[in-house]
């Protein structure tokens, strides 16, 4: 099928750093494509991890690796000396972060190239329907408007409901279950719940410090991201990966020789690659034994960030338990928790006046019961991948529907995509997949022209 005549339409559903940076690829790549970009929040370009201003929330890569560019490694640094702040390869705040990403959004703005081809859609979608063989996109507030194809670039759910956890405590105003919502101010005093221990509990703890709060972290296995610090270069890993028990072992070899962090850091230009290889019950096997121990050495904090926490918990503000959760209820105007610690046959029963999810992003779409994933899911146009990761998407990141067949016209990037590459978290691995996603469109766009 043809083309009408008008310029081929592009919607990107998202406009934090994932959908930013595909609209960007897009109006680069193809002269021709318009892209409108839909954003439900109030800014475009820093979605949830680049919205604060807490100046103990800091980037957990170094500026020298930000570049938004996967051609242009020196881009984020670039920027930060024509702003006045050049010099040491350290690690900025996210909210500075967001202002880069702005920075990049006003520059595709103003170029005259670009001018009704990049259109910002203040709103909301809540719906993609064929129609003659495009696609509409149904807005929030009633508008729609039809395009080739579309792009799910929403980036992170909130957490999945804690385990144990009556309707009541859903629905408790001392309940946060999205931590990104998190209002420091609001929090009550005395004893807090962080549910999780990863870089979500991290920026939590250092919000709420003070104030005469007492925080107690628990999570199942207690652990804690490691910190940055200087490395040499990294090499590749030598051996095997055919498997996770064949790579960890390979891993603990290389770290031998070089030091951990070199060898985590060696490893990860190859993990899509390593992964995409395993068959779905090696990746499983990962998932259930591998994973809380992979995550803390690849996801790591800035050093003056690990000094902070290292300090809230020598000053008794802050506790990290391993443990199980098993109940949670309302007591009076907080939560009394029943949980089992690690190693232990007895339960412990404490009270707590508040309680903060902190058990990072759920991907599953089946979680959600509104909004454009859950009609999506409605009508078939997208399913679970095998894992519950996120969605199913093919190689080319082409949307899987529920037939097992791509649904046209339908693409997904950022982190709904970990199933099919695993690290799809961090900048250094979402530039290179909004660029790929964006030639894979921009090819997709190009065939149809020509058919």
């Amino acid at each position: 099928m043809a083309f009408p005549a008008d310029p081929p339409t592009v919607a990107v559903i998202g406009g934090g750093f994932s959908g930013l940076l595909t609209a960007i690829h897009l109006l680069r790549q193809d002269p021709e494509v318009v892209v409108r970009l839909v954003e439900r929040a109030p800014r475009f370009g820093r979605g949830r991890a680049y919205q604060t201003s807490h100046p103990d929330h800091l980037l957990n890569v170094r500026a020298s690796n930000m570049s938004a560019f996967p051609d242009q490694p020196g881009h984020f640094r670039a920027w930060l000396e024509r702003e006045g702040e050049g010099g040491a390869d350290g690690f900025v705040s996210r909210g500075r972060y967001g202002d880069y990403l702005q920075s990049l959004l006003r520059e595709e703005v103003s170029d005259p190239s670009r001018a009704g081809r990049f259109l910002l859609e203040a709103d909301e979608a809540v719906a993609l329907e064929p129609a003659g063989g495009r696609i509409r996109v149904a807005l929030a507030v009633g508008r729609s408007f039809d395009a080739d194809a579309a792009v799910l670039a929403l980036g992170l759910l909130p957490p999945a409901p804690p385990p144990g956890a009556t309707p009541e405590v859903l629905a408790h105003p001392a309940y946060v279950a999205d931590p990104w919502r998190l209002d420091p101010a609001a929090a009550p005093d005395g004893d807090i719940l962080l549910i999780g221990s990863g870089l979500t509990m991290v920026d939590v703890a250092l919000s709420l410090a003070g104030e005469g709060r007492r925080l107690t972290a628990l999570s199942r296995h207690g652990l804690i991201s490691h910190s940055h610090a200087p490395t040499t270069g990294a090499p590749a890993p030598e051996g095997a990966l055919s498997t996770p028990r064949v790579a960890l072992r390979t891993l603990r070899a290389q770290a031998e020789k070089v030091g951990w962090r070199e060898a985590v850091d060696g490893i990860r230009p190859l993990t899509a690659e390593i992964w995409r290889s395993w068959p779905l019950g090696q990746r499983r096997r990962f998932l259930r034994h591998a994973r809380p121990w992979w995550d803390v050495h690849r996801h790591r904090m800035a050093p003056v960030i690990a000094a902070r926490l290292s300090g809230l918990v020598v000053s008794a503000e802050l506790e990290v338990q391993a443990g199980r959760l098993d109940a949670v209820a309302c007591e009076g105007e907080g939560f009394v928790v029943r949980y089992r610690p690690r190693g232990e046959r007895q339960p412990v029963v404490r009270t707590f006046s508040a309680i903060v999810n902190c058990t990072g992003p759920r991907g599953d779409p089946e979680a959600a019961t509104a909004g454009l994933l859950a009609d999506l899911r409605r009508r078939g146009a997208l399913r679970r991948d095998p894992l519950g990761l996120g969605l199913d998407v093919d190689e080319r990141l082409r949307v899987i529907g529920a037939d097992g067949r791509p649904t046209p016209g339908l693409f997904a990037v950022g982190p709904l995509t970990r199933a099919a590459v695993w690290e799809a978290l961090a900048v250094p691995d979402l530039r290179n997949q909004t660029a790929e996603v964006a030639r894979t469109v921009t090819e997709a766009l190009r065939l149809r022209r020509a058919a």
